[in-house]
């Protein structure tokens, strides 16, 4: 696969209401919020993007497995978007605040490599290989 998640439809975003756009981001925190306390482990396994919304839900996993076609980033905040699913308190958590403040506010992606050297991944595998490591 060549997406993981690219995230939300910001161009459908952006014709949200004000009101809409914060009932949009509720749900998808209590969505995220729930997935993180799951009673059994989670494993993400991400082949190609995981952008936005999509890092937003790798972050919920216990763990995260790359292909190493994968690719992790906040594009949003290039366009005056924080990320509202939980996505700034997560990746500190994983990565460290200075990191995880480096890639909020840049919106630079990474790839896997540089995922695993950030603790972000736990696992780099070949692409097309991260489905077959979550299940080992």
């Amino acid at each position: 696969p060549k997406v993981f998640s690219a995230g939300a439809d910001l161009k459908e975003r952006r014709q949200m209401t004000q009101e809409e756009a914060a009932a949009f981001v509720t749900m998808l925190r209590s969505t995220f919020d729930a997935m993180e306390v799951l009673s059994v482990p989670v494993i993400a396994a991400v082949e190609g993007v995981a952008l936005g919304g999509g890092l937003e839900i790798a972050l919920t996993a216990d763990i995260i497995v790359a292909g190493k076609n994968a690719k992790f980033g906040l594009p949003e905040t290039g366009l005056a978007i924080i990320p509202g699913a939980g996505g700034t308190q997560r990746l500190p958590r994983r990565v460290g605040v200075a990191r995880a403040k480096d890639l909020i506010y840049t919106g630079r992606k990474v790839d896997a490599d540089t995922a695993y050297e950030y603790g972000l991944v736990q696992h780099v595998v070949d692409a097309g290989d991260a489905k077959k490591k979550a299940l080992e």
